[in-house]
């Protein structure tokens, strides 16, 4: 059950950060950019001394470190 949670708070996370940044996409891709936010995000806050504890702790961290994917995208493509 924890994988499919996992999945579901990453397209929300996901498709949360594309409207912020105003980019549009797919259902996988904001899986793929919600799971890839998450693990950035908990990566980058880290280095900073900072953890998430709970659903939400995790949805923000996750929402930003999408939205940081996002724009290191459009820097590079």
């Amino acid at each position: 059950m924890g994988i499919l949670m996992d999945l579901i708070l990453g397209g929300v996370c996901g498709f949360i950060a594309g409207k912020l940044m105003g980019k549009e996409g797919g259902m996988i891709r904001n899986i793929i950019l919600g799971l890839l936010g998450g693990a950035v995000g908990g990566f980058v806050f880290g280095l900073v001394g900072l953890a998430a504890t709970g659903w939400m702790g995790r949805a923000l961290i996750s929402i930003v470190g999408a939205c940081l994917c996002l724009w290191v995208g459009d820097k590079f493509f």
